[in-house]
């Protein structure tokens, strides 16, 4: 297909993070293409893996483009009081995260901004049709997952729950990997900082900070900011489980709930979970 008849991939959520930082940086303005800020962006996101190099025409993230995404993000806050632009749906859930909690989001910023600067855009998969979404928040999970796999904090954490009798057995929806997958999943479950490390820096960690959560609700807290507690999750998961009428698992009725393994949702929402 001519270049003409095509266009630029969609802006991922990493990108719009670090073009967000810049306008957060400029008091909430946009930038125009010769400042050099939008200069240095437009050649780390083109170095960037996140899309793959037969997707992207000769315009790919250049100076003009960034530049507009920043007056896109800029449009996109509350206190805007000039024109508004036509920016995307990410672009508001960005700005959002970032009023809401802008030094957070400034430190993923940066995190992501090191990761992408020791990429190469050969790094990126090979061009498939509907593979758009595949690598959303990939820097960011990359990240977390890397801080928080230290493998004697985990095998501690799992020795205290051991220790005292309990399950091995994901703290926010009670899914346990023995219990699936027999000997296969036995000793199995992912360890999480109940306070991400981004918000803490570098830190003595004590046991009572971890989460043991499985794969699922582990991804689903770190899917996008804010990122709930394994107990938040929980809330979200409760009302979700099935229409009233499918078992519960066995160890989150166990654990957060007065009625027998097997109960039903709607015998858990007659009682006070935990």
């Amino acid at each position: 297909m001519p270049e003409a008849a095509r266009r630029n991939p969609d802006w991922e959520w990493d990108e719009t993070v670090l073009a967000c930082d810049l306008v957060f940086q400029n008091d909430w303005q946009p930038l125009p293409p010769e400042d050099q800020r939008v200069v240095e962006l437009s050649r780390i996101l083109r170095r960037m893996s996140l899309h793959p190099l037969e997707a992207r025409l000769s315009s790919f993230r250049n100076e003009d483009g960034v530049a507009r995404k920043t007056h896109n993000l800029a449009s996109a806050a509350p206190n805007w009081g000039k024109w508004r632009s036509n920016g995307s749906e990410r672009d508001h859930e960005v700005m959002d995260q970032f009023q809401a909690a802008p030094d957070v989001m400034h430190r993923i910023a940066q995190d992501l901004l090191e990761d992408a600067l020791n990429d190469s855009p050969e790094n990126a998969p090979k061009f498939q049709e509907n593979d758009g979404s595949i690598l959303e928040g990939r820097y960011l999970w990359r990240f977390h997952a890397e801080r928080e796999r230290n493998p004697g904090l985990r095998r501690k954490k799992i020795r205290s729950v051991l220790y005292r009798g309990d399950p091995l057995a994901c703290e926010a929806c009670g899914f346990d990997f023995e219990q699936i997958y027999g000997d296969r999943g036995r000793g199995y479950i992912e360890c999480h900082h109940v306070q991400p490390l981004h918000e803490t820096g570098e830190r003595r960690t004590k046991i009572s900070d971890l989460a043991l959560l499985c794969s699922n609700c582990h991804r689903m807290i770190h899917r996008k900011p804010p990122w709930p507690t394994p107990d938040e999750l929980r809330d979200i998961i409760k009302p979700r489980l099935s229409d009233g009428s499918s078992e519960l698992p066995e160890t989150f009725v166990s654990r957060y709930c007065k009625v027998p393994a097997g109960g039903t949702v709607a015998q858990m929402q007659s009682v006070n979970c935990q």
